[in-house]
C-alpha cells in the first residue's frame, strides 16, 4: 500500500465516520479532562485523569498513575531538552537514547528495550491527543502547546493495547475553546540554546468552529569539537571547531473543533515537523578497563573520521479527525490518524578514528527511513455519567509500513582494505486488530470492581528488497528474504478500589498484557540472517493507596507491585555490534513507589517521588555476547562465561541468569519545591529547583566493572518574577545546573561513552492572555 493510499483511506475513513455520526441527528462534545492544576490557595486541587479513557480524579482511578501540569513538563526544557527530558521526573519512568533526538526509548518499572534497530517495538506506548505513536521515530514526536502528561505504570493492554506491557505515556495538548486566549513560553541559554514554544485560539463562529494554532521552535548551536587530523573517509577535513552537538527543531499544529449542536463534536489535527541536528555522539576508549569513571574524558570533543560529523534529519506529518457523538448517557467516539515521517540518521558509530586507538572496527552506520507511513482507526461506545455501572466497547486497526535502508561502512586496518558500502533496503509491515471493553460497578458504597479484557492479533512481516551484492563490497548474503510472524492473545486486568473516605483511597490489580513477535531484519547488512522474537506476556499485581491529609495540605500516594515477563524479548550485539533479538525464559521484578506533594501555604509547594525496584533475567540457558574487539575482550566481565566459535573465530558469552534487566535503575528519587514572596502589586518573586537522583542502572545484559552507572544525579534551579495573576512570567534559569558529565549509554566494544546534556543558563519569559 502507497503512502498517498494510505493517507486516503485514513481521511476518507474519518469522514465517513464523521458523516455517519452527523447522520444521526443533534451532537454535543465529548467532556475533556482538565489539566491537572496547582491551587492558588492553601492546599491542593484534585488532578482528573483519563487513564481509563474516561475523566476521574486520581483518587477514584484503580491504577498508578503521575500526572504533570504542562507547565511542570516545559520548566524541564527550557534548556532545550526534547521527551528525555522526563526520565526521573516520575516515579518509575526512565528515558534514553544512543541514536540521537529521533530515537528515544522509554522504560516503566525496568521494562524496556535497549535495541537501537529503527524496528524495533517497545513495551512502552506514547499516545498523543489519543493516537497511539509506534514507530520509533513517531516516538520521538516533539510535545508542545501540551495541557497535561499522564504516565500509567503496568500493562494497560485491555485499553490501549498490545506493547503496553510496562506502561504507556499519554500527552493532552490544549485544545480549542470558544475563548480567545493564548500562551507562551520563550527560553534563550548557553550555546545559542533558544526555545519558544506557543499556542493560541479561539472562536471563529462562536459556539460553532474554533480553532487553535501551536508551534514549537528550538534551537542550539554545534559546540563539539571533531579534533581527527586529516581528510576522513568521507572527505570530511578535520579538525573542526563547534563541528557537531546542534539541533533544529520546527513544529506546528493546526486544531479545529467543530461543534454544531450540544451533543456531537469534531476535532480535526493537523502538524508538521521538520528537524535537523545531531545523532548520538560515542566517546570512543572513554571507559577504561576496571572502571566506570568517565572524568578524564571531554564532554565537547570527539575524534570522528567518519559520519560527515553525525547528521540526522527528518520530516514528519500527520492529521486526526477525532468525532464524538452523545447519544444520551451513551457516547460514540471515532478516532482516526495518519503519520508519515522520512529521514535519516548518520553516525560514526565506532566512537573515533580507530588508528587513533591501534584497532579495527567498523567506523560508520546509517539507517535512512525512505518511507513509513502509520494508519490507525479506534471506535468506542462508552457509557456517560456517574452512575454505578459503568462500561465501554470497542475496536482499533493499526497498518503501519516502511521502507528502510541500513547502511555501514567497515574499516579493516590490519588489511588495509576496506568495505565501503555494505547496505541493505527493508520493507517491514505490521498490522493489528483488537476488540475491547471494559466494565465498572460499585458493588457497595466506596467499593468499585473494574474489569477489562482485549483480543489483539497483531502481524509482522520483513522483506529483503535489495542488498548490495557487488565486486566491489563483496557481499553474499544467503539468509532468509522474508519472514512473517503472527500471534493473537488476550489481555485483561481486574482491580478493586475501596474509598475509606473521601480522603483516602485503597486499590488493588492485577493485569495480563503482550507485546507482539519482533523482526531483527538489519542483521542481514553484515551477510548474518534474520532474528526473530516471539510474542512475551506479563502477569502484574500491584496494591497501593491514594490520600489527601492534613486538611488537603499533603498528597500521599504509594504502590507495591510484582511482575513475571514470560518469553521475555531481549536484545544483545554480536561482534559486529549488530543487534541480535531472542527470548529468554522470564524476567520477575517487584518494587515500590510512592509520591508526596506538600502544600502548607499558598507560597510553599513540595514533591517528592521515589522508586525502588529489583528485577532478574531468569534463564540458565541463555548467553550474550560481551564485550570484544579483533577478539580480545576489552572490559571486566564479572559472570561466568564460555568461549565458543563465531564465524570461525571463538567469541565469549557470558552467562545472564540473575542479572537486571538492562537500564532499570535499582532505585530513583526526584524532588522538586518552590517559594513565592508576595509583593505589594499583587506580583511574586519566586524560587524553584527540581532534582533527580539515580541508583545503580546497568547499560548491557551481563556485568561488569565499566557498563554501568550509580549515584548519578542533575538538577534545576529557575527564580524570577511573576506578574499579579499570573499575566507573565520572567525569570533566570539553570539546567543540569551543576554541570554533573553522567554516563547514559555505552557501545561496548569499543569502551565509548554516552553523556547527558550539558548545563544550561538562561534567562526565559512566559506569558498568557484570555
Amino acid at each position: 500500500m502507497s503512502r498517498s493510499t494510505v493517507a486516503k483511506s485514513s481521511l476518507l475513513f474519518g469522514a465517513a465516520i464523521s458523516a455517519l455520526l452527523c447522520s444521526t441527528g443533534a451532537f454535543a462534545q465529548e467532556a475533556a479532562a482538565p489539566a491537572a492544576q496547582e491551587s492558588t490557595d492553601a492546599g491542593l486541587n484534585d488532578i482528573v485523569v483519563t487513564a481509563e479513557r474516561r475523566p476521574e480524579t486520581v483518587l477514584k482511578s484503580p491504577l498508578s498513575v503521575t500526572a504533570l501540569t504542562g507547565d511542570s513538563l516545559r520548566s524541564f526544557q527550557t534548556g532545550g531538552d526534547d521527551i528525555l527530558s522526563l526520565s526521573g521526573r516520575v516515579p518509575g519512568l526512565y528515558a534514553e537514547t544512543t541514536t540521537g533526538r529521533i530515537f528515544p526509548r522509554f522504560y516503566i518499572r525496568g521494562l524496556g528495550n535497549i535495541d537501537f534497530y529503527l524496528g524495533a517495538s517497545q513495551p512502552v506506548s506514547i499516545i498523543q491527543d489519543d493516537v497511539v505513536l509506534e514507530h520509533v521515530v513517531l516516538k520521538s514526536n516533539p510535545v508542545f502547546d501540551v495541557a497535561q502528561t499522564e504516565v500509567l505504570r503496568g500493562p494497560q493492554g485491555s485499553l490501549f493495547g498490545r506493547n503496553t506491557t510496562a506502561g504507556i505515556i499519554k500527552f493532552d495538548t490544549i485544545k480549542p475553546t470558544q475563548q480567545f486566549e493564548g500562551r507562551g513560553q520563550f527560553s534563550y541559554g548557553s550555546y545559542n540554546t533558544i526555545t519558544a514554544d506557543a499556542g493560541v485560539g479561539g472562536p471563529i463562529v462562536q459556539d460553532l468552529l474554533a480553532f487553535r494554532v501551536s508551534a514549537l521552535y528550538q534551537h542550539r548551536d554545534n559546540w563539539v569539537d571533531n579534533t581527527f587530523t586529516g581528510v576522513s573517509a568521507d572527505g570530511t577535513v578535520s579538525p573542526q571547531k563547534d563541528a557537531m552537538g546542534g539541533f533544529d527543531e520546527r513544529d506546528v499544529r493546526l486544531q479545529l473543533l467543530f461543534t454544531p449542536g450540544d451533543r456531537f463534536s469534531v476535532n480535526i489535527s493537523a502538524h508538521a515537523r521538520d528537524y535537523d541536528g545531531t545523532s548520538t555522539l560515542f566517546h570512543r576508549a572513554a571507559l577504561k578497563k576496571g572502571s566506570n569513571s568517565v572524568d578524564a574524558e571531554p564532554r565537547d570533543k570527539v575524534a570522528f573520521d567518519e559520519a560527515m560529523n553525525n547528521p540526522q534529519a527528518y520530516t514528519t506529518y500527520g492529521e486526526s479527525v477525532r468525532a464524538a457523538y452523545d447519544f444520551g448517557g451513551v457516547v460514540l467516539t471515532s478516532i482516526s490518524a495518519y503519520e508519515t515521517t522520512q529521514g535519516y540518521s548518520r553516525g560514526d558509530t565506532d566512537g573515533g578514528a580507530a588508528a587513533n586507538f591501534g584497532g579495527t572496527g567498523f567506523g560508520e552506520s546509517q539507517g535512512n527511513v525512505r518511507s513509513l507511513d502509520q494508519l490507525t482507526q479506534e471506535v468506542r461506545l462508552a457509557s456517560d455519567g456517574d452512575n454505578p455501572f459503568k462500561w465501554q466497547v470497542g475496536g482499533m486497526y493499526f497498518d503501519q509500513r516502511d521502507i528502510t535502508d541500513f547502511y555501514q561502512r567497515a574499516y579493516f586496518l590490519t588489511t588495509a582494505a576496506r568495505n565501503p558500502n555494505n547496505w541493505v533496503r527493508l520493507h517491514d509491515v505490521n498490522t493489528s486488530w483488537a476488540a475491547f471493553g471494559q466494565v465498572s460497578y460499585k458493588i457497595l458504597p466506596g467499593l468499585t470492581l473494574t474489569a477489562g479484557g482485549r483480543v489483539t492479533e497483531d502481524k509482522k512481516t520483513t522483506q529483503l528488497l535489495k542488498t548490495a551484492n557487488t565486486a566491489a563490497n563483496a557481499v553474499t548474503y544467503t539468509g532468509r528474504r522474508f519472514v512473517e510472524l503472527k500471534d493473537t492473545q488476550p489481555s485483561w486486568d481486574f482491580s478493586a478500589l475501596y474509598e475509606a473516605s473521601s480522603d483516602l483511597s485503597l486499590y488493588a490489580r492485577v493485569a495480563r498484557g503482550f507485546r507482539g513477535p519482533t523482526i531483527q531484519g538489519r542483521s542481514a547488512v553484515f551477510n548474518s540472517d534474520f532474528t526473530t522474537a516471539n510474542s512475551e506476556t506479563i502477569l502484574s499485581w500491584e496494591a497501593g493507596f491514594k490520600s489527601r491529609l492534613f486538611n488537603n495540605m499533603l498528597s500521599l500516594n504509594a504502590t507495591a507491585f510484582t511482575y513475571t515477563v514470560d518469553d521475555i524479548q531481549l536484545n544483545g550485539n554480536d561482534s559486529n555490534g549488530n543487534g541480535v533479538l531472542f527470548n529468554a525464559d522470564k524476567a520477575k521484578a517487584y518494587g515500590l513507589e510512592a509520591e508526596a506533594e506538600f502544600r502548607p501555604t499558598s507560597n510553599l509547594s513540595l514533591g517528592l517521588g521515589l522508586s525502588l525496584l529489583h528485577s532478574e533475567i531468569k534463564d540458565k540457558r541463555v548467553y550474550a555476547q560481551v564485550c570484544a574487539l579483533n577478539g580480545v575482550v576489552v572490559c571486566t566481565v564479572q559472570n561466568p562465561t564460555i568461549t565458543v566459535p563465531v564465524f570461525g573465530s571463538p567469541a565469549v558469552f557470558a552467562q545472564i541468569d540473575g542479572q537486571p534487566l538492562p537500564n532499570a535503575p535499582e532505585y530513583t528519587v526526584n524532588f522538586n519545591g518552590r517559594y513565592d514572596v508576595p509583593l505589594g502589586n499583587g506580583g511574586k518573586v519566586f524560587l524553584a529547583t527540581d532534582w533527580n537522583l539515580q541508583g545503580y542502572t546497568n547499560f548491557v545484559l551481563y556485568k561488569t566493572k565499566e557498563f554501568y552507572s550509580d549515584g548519578t544525579f542533575e538538577g534545576g534551579l529557575k527564580v524570577g518574577y511573576t506578574a499579579p495573576g499570573g499575566a507573565y512570567e520572567v525569570a533566570l534559569f539553570g539546567r543540569n545546573i551543576t554541570n554533573e558529565k553522567n554516563l547514559k549509554g555505552v557501545i561496548e566494544n569499543y569502551m565509548a561513552a554516552v553523556f547527558n546534556e550539558p548545563r544550561v543558563i538562561g534567562i526565559s519569559v512566559s506569558g498568557k492572555f484570555r
